[in-house]
């Protein structure tokens, strides 16, 4: 059986400079969900981080992967476009991409969405989230209740500032009576666009089964895109007729 090529992405800053995200992630986010993903039959996990050249993202790589995990918060702003543009283009073409928690504010899902702003209402105080199931026939639920709980989280409200997704399968509810739009899927060109809320660095999110499984569950549901050969850019102008 032909494995699915996964690259998780993480900007790897907090885990090496926050020593309470270190306690929690002593090898990063982005290993907590690769070691994970790598327990799957069906899948093959890399990691990619910001620092590396050309933040590990080359064009050989993106050529193996079949779907990309994005986890971004501090540094946005210091991805290269190039590689911004390298990556939109493999998604157009059908790479799968599931973007994580701040993500929403990263520079690859705002070219992919068409908005820079993903304004949101945002607190840390640790408040539970029950993130409800709102599409349990959906291939990204499969195998969850009607609810995950998460003991502690930081809070995301609306008004959310992104288009209106092609398919919500989530919807999050904290304590102080928030709500949020949690589980949103997209399709841009050949490719399948998640983008899952959960994963505030000083809380163990990526150690909760359940996170896990949606995870790995979107992995799926992302690879089933044709890759093909399109490139997606200006369109040569018609010829006058005479």
């Amino acid at each position: 059986m032909s494995k699915i090529k996964i690259t998780v992405w993480n900007e790897y800053r907090h885990e090496r400079h926050n020593e309470e995200v270190k306690a929690i992630y002593p090898d990063g986010i982005h290993m907590a969900i690769a070691n994970y993903l790598n327990t799957q039959e069906d899948m093959e996990a890399t990691t990619a981080v910001l620092d590396e050249p050309e933040h590990g993202l080359t064009e050989e790589v993106l050529e193996q992967t079949d779907v990309l995990l994005w986890w971004g918060h501090l540094a946005h702003n210091e991805v290269s476009d190039e590689v911004v543009e390298r990556v939109r283009q493999k998604v157009l073409d059908g790479m799968g991409l599931i973007v994580l928690h701040s993500g929403h504010n990263s520079k690859i899902f705002e070219a992919l969405m068409g908005t820079n702003t993903g304004a949101l209402k945002w607190r840390d105080d640790g408040e539970k989230e029950r993130i409800w199931v709102i599409e349990p026939g959906h291939p990204i639920a499969k195998g969850l209740g009607e609810y995950i709980e998460i003991p502690k989280e930081e809070m995301y409200g609306e008004r959310f500032e992104i288009p209106a997704p092609d398919e919500l399968i989530f919807i999050s509810w904290f304590e102080g009576g928030e709500v949020f739009r949690s589980g949103c899927c997209y399709k841009r060109g050949q490719g399948n666009i998640f983008y899952f809320r959960p994963g505030h660095e000083t809380f163990p999110v990526y150690h909760q089964p359940e996170v896990l499984q949606v995870i790995s569950n979107s992995v799926r549901w992302a690879a089933k895109s044709e890759r093909v050969k399109v490139t997606y850019g200006r369109v040569a102008p018609l010829e006058p007729v005479h």
